[in-house]
């Protein structure tokens, strides 16, 4: 508890004790009545002085209709009326409401709290004899070398020019296992360094970084409010006027009606039934628990990873229906890797594999890079005398004296050189030593582990239609959807393309109301994470066009995180809509009952204090996200 919420139970135990000293007295002395209502003023002003404060305040601004107006209203007429027992039960449980409410509160905020604990104080940076000195990130020009001691957190997103060790990216992503960074991989601010000493050589300003992009997003995600928080806004400027008058002419009208048959002018029954449809009225059920519903789903969705910009795009995702997805670094690793090796007769598939890794050794080609990773053993670079690439066509390398060719079929053909042709997707690169065929190798971009098993479950979760687009050939992306189960795919498509399907997509909705989802990986996406109802981007950590352009952003490449965040925002949905048909239907039954003197102050209390500490406590709900 803070320092508020601890004084406030204080309070409360205070008015609590005095109440109940004050009801043992009223049954075993006979004091005059009189000075039991002094005495009840006791508990009334400790638990409800600031909210009689309120009230006036509101009065003098002229903001007059709202909470503190009712209740101070209803308890000081029921205590006029002589019930003042429970005028003082009234406050006192209003206030316990209060105080549950902000615990609660409290809660989600602390969910969104610990995500801003991933903001650095400080940065070391290395003096001349070799001390370290702590200063502002804010300070750091691009460019400087900082230095990242186990377990500090790293505050401004670089390159590593010394050190290796593993990084906790916990905060940023939801991912439990460490991230292994060595000299001249990117890291990014907010990971924790957990084993060696990093020196960081400084890639943008603090304020540009990974870290500061993020916390400002989650900060900000409250302005962007969903339709049902703004629908609860403007019912709750309308609705307390109207009961407020409601409340006054059943005080007065009835038994004005009344004594003009001539059955009695009892304005005593009507007002005390008017001050008790002034608490049951009250709204703070419905102004509480809505916005801490869709508070607590940001919250519940950043402690897994995914960033929410604001509640109307949750509230939006909880309709999606169809979930568009670029191909490459989405659906796919993003990344060439070898998928095939065929040796011709005679040949080693580790000793082709290992010809192809030195006649690419010096190219930049991204097929290259494949093959030199697919090669467990580091080859020899002293076997190469000598290497040529010919553009279009591949490498012509001198290797332990022998002439070796890599490349594609052309290059094959152009030194007349017979082969068997490999048919597999991808990319093939064909070999020949001396002039003679050895075999090929195939480099493709591989599906991620898990797209399959997402796709499945967003499929499971009433998502009606998947479809890829992707500017790869045919044959690929036919090959692709058919092993992730993909509903539609559109092939060879240009950026521009990719905008010009989502709006045809947007035209072929089942419904008006349902909700389209790009996910792409946010380097080249922008324009159409923009275009669709909800812009997704998949692993957009460092991706400042991602964070920019998208609506929800998630923080690595797990794509199981979409249907997740589908089932937390369909959760906040439901419990929205559970919070305000209940709120909404006690209300209004209490009010009818109350309108024929079936209710009295103890009922008031259950339809407010009551309603609103059971709709809270199912806001809460939605931080509980293991359970989606």
């Amino acid at each position: 508890m803070n320092k508020r919420q601890t004084n406030m139970l204080k309070r409360v135990i205070a008015a609590t004790v005095s109440l109940v000293i004050l009801i043992i007295l009223e049954r075993i002395t006979e004091l005059p009545e009189w000075l039991f209502r002094i005495l009840f003023l006791i508990p009334y002003l400790i638990v409800g002085y600031d909210v009689l404060i309120k009230a006036y305040k509101g009065i003098l601004n002229r903001q007059v209709f709202d909470e503190a107006f009712l209740m101070s209203v209803a308890t000081i007429g029921a205590m006029i009326l002589g019930e003042y027992l429970e005028g003082v039960a009234v406050m006192l449980f209003y206030q316990i409401g209060e105080l549950f409410q902000s615990i609660a509160v409290g809660r989600s905020r602390r969910s969104i709290a610990s995500l801003m604990e991933i903001r650095p104080d400080y940065a070391n940076i290395e003096n001349e004899d070799g001390s370290l000195e702590q200063v502002d990130p804010d300070d750091l020009p691009v460019g400087t070398i900082i230095v990242v001691k186990p377990g500090e957190r790293i505050p401004i997103d670089g390159v590593i020019v010394d050190g290796t060790s593993s990084l906790n990216t916990s905060a940023l992503t939801g991912e439990s296992l460490p991230k292994e960074v060595d000299t001249g991989d990117d890291v990014i601010s907010g990971c924790v360094n957990i084993s060696g000493l990093l020196k960081i050589r400084t890639t943008k300003e603090f304020g540009e970084s990974t870290v500061s992009k993020i916390l400002d997003l989650v900060e900000n995600s409250s302005m962007k409010k969903a339709k049902a928080e703004n629908f609860i806004a403007k019912f709750a400027r309308y609705y307390t006027p109207v009961v407020c008058y409601a409340a006054l002419a059943v005080g007065i009208l009835p038994p004005l009606v009344m004594g003009l048959l001539g059955q009695g002018w009892d304005f005593a029954t009507w007002v005390f039934r008017a001050l008790t449809f002034l608490v049951i009225s009250c709204p703070c059920a419905l102004v509480i628990s809505i916005p801490l519903s869709f508070f607590g789903g940001i919250g519940g969705a950043s402690r897994n990873g995914i960033l929410v910009k604001g509640s109307n795009y949750l509230e939006a995702l909880a309709d999606a229906g169809i979930i568009v997805f670029d191909k490459t670094g989405t659906l796919t690793k993003g990344v060439l890797e070898v998928t095939d090796i065929v040796p011709a007769e005679g040949m080693d598939k580790d000793e082709l594999l290992q010809l192809a890794a030195l006649a690419e050794n010096y190219s930049t080609h991204p097929v290259a890079d494949g093959i030199r990773r697919a090669c467990s053993d580091t080859p020899e670079l002293s076997r190469i005398t000598d290497i040529e690439e010919i553009a279009g066509h591949g490498i012509h390398a001198e290797i332990d004296g022998h002439r070796i060719l890599a490349g594609n079929a052309k290059l094959m053909d152009r030194y007349g050189i017979p082969y068997v042709k490999n048919n597999d997707l991808g990319t093939i690169v064909y070999l020949a030593c001396d002039e003679h065929f050895i075999g090929s190798i195939t480099v493709s971009d591989v599906l991620k582990p898990n797209a399959a098993k997402a796709l499945k479950a967003m499929h499971d979760n009433g998502i009606y239609k998947t479809v890829m687009l992707t500017g790869d050939a045919e044959a690929a992306a036919s090959a692709a959807a058919k092993d992730l189960g993909i509903d539609e795919y559109h092939a060879e498509l240009l950026p521009a393309d990719k905008v010009t399907m989502i709006e045809q997509l947007l035209g072929r909705k089942e419904k008006p109301s349902d909700v389209l989802c790009f996910a792409g990986d946010g380097i080249n996406d922008a324009p159409v994470l923009s275009r669709a109802d909800i812009g997704i981007a998949m692993g957009a950590l460092g991706s400042d066009a991602a964070i920019e352009a998208a609506d929800i952003v998630l923080m690595d490449d797990d794509l199981m995180k979409i249907p997740l965040a589908v089932k937390i925002a369909r959760k906040c949905l439901r419990i929205v809509r559970e919070n305000v048909v209940f709120a909404i239907g006690v209300k209004i039954l209490c009010l009818i009952l109350t309108v024929f003197g079936m209710t009295n102050m103890w009922w008031a209390v259950f339809a407010d204090v009551g309603v609103m500490i059971i709709a809270v406590l199912n806001a809460v709900r939605t931080l509980q996200t293991e359970k989606v």
